[in-house]
């Protein structure tokens, strides 16, 4: 009876058989699949082509750890529920996947305890690196510079200016509302937001204000800061117009504020958006859409900022770190709510 030659059909392919079809050492069949420049040019020609003929797919625990990387990063976020983190995690995996990186996801919880923890576990199953995920863009506490391994934050930047945050741009994103409602014929704007103490709110406002001053315009009244309820909207609203019922256009801090500003001024008798343009930010799909009418937004592309913190951590890992902190743009999301005037 004749030897085999190759694995079985119902076995996948080994390194031990491309090294044996091949003629090769098993470590010559991994230097030449891994890149090595220490084989020949001919040699690995030859374990690569039979590579091929086994169908052999390298395993890639194995062939990181031969470059001294397991191909695994953590996840870390604090706020695994929010709206605003999910989509910065998604984009991530998005960008790992496409290199067949391995994502360990953990949710601290806003616990600092936790955290940790979860830093040392990650550690522990030797991760190439890690991205930090905030749940609001204040600031946060570094995880300090003595880590085996590169860190990047994303949305909420880290207070070491040596680490790397990548961040959306709140006061470009103010700006550009601005020169939305703007640019649609309104020039009695006014601004409702949320909670004082979110870096987010001010920087949309110093933001919207600078576009406000190169239209040679102005705020109506000073910012309203609250809540990021509808309930808020709703009050602010009423205050608002009672002040100045002359106003043609409202900014809000998110699309729950916008939602409850459009009830009010339609309570009023307001058109929206022939009377009164109303515009919302965070571009959340199940408010915007079921706005009447549809509501315009601005889209911080959180999507986005995961992509670009997962290809930034690749590049530390290679060993190209960057620092400081890096700011995205936004962008404008028109929908009926701010048509122009007619």
């Amino acid at each position: 009876m004749a030897q085999a030659t190759g694995p079985s059909r119902s076995q996948p392919a080994t390194l031990s058989d491309v090294a044996r079809l091949a003629g090769v050492s098993l470590a010559t069949a991994s230097k030449a699949l891994n890149g090595r420049s220490q084989v020949r040019a001919e040699t690995r020609q030859r374990v690569v082509e039979a590579a091929e003929r086994l169908s052999f797919r390298p395993n890639q625990l194995a062939r990181g750890l031969l470059a001294g990387r397991t191909g695994t990063v953590g996840l870390l976020t604090s706020d695994l529920e929010g709206r605003f983190s999910i989509p910065i995690l998604m984009g991530a995996e998005d960008a790992f996947g496409a290199g067949e990186v391995a994502v360990f996801l953990c949710d601290a919880r806003g616990d600092t305890i936790r955290e940790q923890h979860h830093v040392r576990a990650l550690l522990g199953r030797r991760v190439d690196g890690l991205i930090v995920v905030g749940s609001r863009t204040d600031p946060r506490p570094s995880l300090g510079r003595e880590l085996a391994v590169p860190v990047v934050y994303a949305y909420a930047p880290s207070d070491d200016p040596e680490d790397l945050s990548i961040v959306p741009d709140n006061v470009d994103a103010g700006r550009l509302a601005v020169e939305h409602l703007v640019s649609c014929g309104r020039s009695r704007i006014a601004h409702i937001t949320g909670d004082p103490g979110y870096l987010a709110a001010h920087d949309r406002v110093t933001g919207a204000r600078a576009a406000l001053s190169a239209a040679g315009l102005s705020l109506v009244g000073e910012p309203r800061f609250g809540e990021w309820s509808e309930g808020w909207g709703r009050a602010a609203t009423a205050m608002l117009l009672d002040r100045h019922p002359d106003v043609d256009a409202v900014l809000c801090g998110s699309d729950q504020i916008a939602r409850g500003v459009i009830e009010v001024l339609r309570e009023r008798g307001h058109r929206v958006p022939e009377d009164v343009a109303v515009m919302g930010f965070d571009n959340w799909q199940v408010v915007t859409s079921a706005s009447r009418p549809p509501m315009t937004s601005v889209d911080m592309n959180l999507e986005q900022v995961g992509r670009a913190a997962a290809q930034a951590l690749f590049g530390a890992i290679a060993g190209a770190p960057r620092s400081g902190v890096e700011a995205l743009p936004c962008r404008v999301v028109i929908r009926g709510s701010t048509a122009p005037l007619s």
